[in-house]
């Protein structure tokens, strides 16, 4: 396969992996048919091509909704898609992580669609114009809509973000560089679904709350570490300045089914300071954990929009 690509990191032809959560969200993880192999890659390959477009198309009609999106692809798909292609480095099936008293599970998945838009309806139209194209080869394993909650705030009550990198700041760490460069400006996300026990969060003191989290409920300033919980989660989730992560913490809930929770997507340069994030949490055992239980968790790689040409124009599954 070769790919017209230099070996500079260029932000503005990787996928939409930076921290714009968006007002509206839809997570849509898919498992391919696999009856089919020849038809999977033919309907990925024209997917890669008219995904495309049907952002260029809705970009159009409703500039003011700021769509955003981004196309995933797991390990797993990677092999049966392009058997012949190189992978990138750090791409694999996540195993899950355990700890003394927490785990994390990892779920399947082969596609994932994460879109979002200041606009529902733009979000329902991109959703089920990509259905057109991927309905006859794959099926879906799960799909949450996710909303902007008051403020900013995750669905615990808390501002989310704060110490979350700015757009400009973020390429370095959201965008593969020059270490792989047949995948540069590529991106490797995390996908996490949590659901979280309100009643138990809701019946705690906003003291003891802060505490957990490690910052001020209203306020938002963070607490002196001696003020926090050994398993804060703001202590526990931080690995260092030198590993961030572009991190989008997503509430989605059915209040009347008292299903509540949070969707976590983590975009990294390197899955690997992802992953000892993980790791971090259970061996700390996480506060978040108390109350939660994870349901999915799985790891992707975003191509670059070069590369989602790429296999647009069938250049990594090459005629013999």
């Amino acid at each position: 396969m070769e790919i017209a690509m230099t070996l500079k990191m260029e932000p503005e032809k990787a996928q939409d992996v930076w921290k714009d959560v968006g007002e509206n969200v839809d997570f849509v993880s898919l498992a391919l048919n696999r009856d089919d192999q020849a038809k999977a890659q033919a309907g990925i390959q024209e997917f890669a091509d008219r995904s495309q477009a049907i952002i260029r198309s809705m970009r159009i009609r409703q500039p003011e909704a700021d769509l955003r999106v981004a196309i995933g692809f797991s390990n797993h798909a990677w092999e049966y898609l392009f058997p012949k292609a190189k992978k990138p480095k750090e791409l694999e099936d996540f195993a899950g992580v355990k700890g003394p008293k927490y785990s994390m599970p990892a779920t399947d998945g082969d596609l994932f669609l994460h879109i979002r838009a200041k606009n529902q309806a733009v979000v329902y139209e991109v959703v089920s114009q990509y259905r057109e194209f991927l309905k006859d080869f794959t099926h879906v394993l799960d799909e949450v809509k996710g909303f902007r909650y008051l403020e900013g705030r995750a669905i615990i009550g808390y501002i989310d973000g704060t110490e979350a990198l700015q757009v400009e700041d973020a390429a370095p760490y959201a965008i593969i560089g020059d270490e792989d460069p047949e995948f540069i400006n590529g991106s490797y996300l995390f996908a996490q679904k949590w659901i979280h026990n309100m009643d138990f969060w809701n019946k705690m003191s906003v003291e003891h709350q802060d505490k957990a989290v490690g910052r001020k409920k209203f306020s938002d300033l963070e607490l002196d570490d001696d003020d926090k919980y050994e398993n804060a989660h703001n202590l526990a989730s931080n690995t260092g300045d030198e590993n961030k992560i572009v991190r989008m913490n997503v509430p989605f809930s059915d209040p009347a089914s008292d299903k509540t929770g949070t969707y976590f997507m983590g975009y990294a340069r390197h899955w690997s300071v992802t992953k000892g994030m993980l790791q971090q949490m259970v061996d700390m055992n996480d506060f978040l954990l108390t109350f939660s239980t994870l349901k999915t968790g799985t790891l992707y790689f975003i191509p670059s929009r070069p590369m989602l040409d790429a296999i647009a124009g069938g250049e990594l599954n090459p005629e013999e």
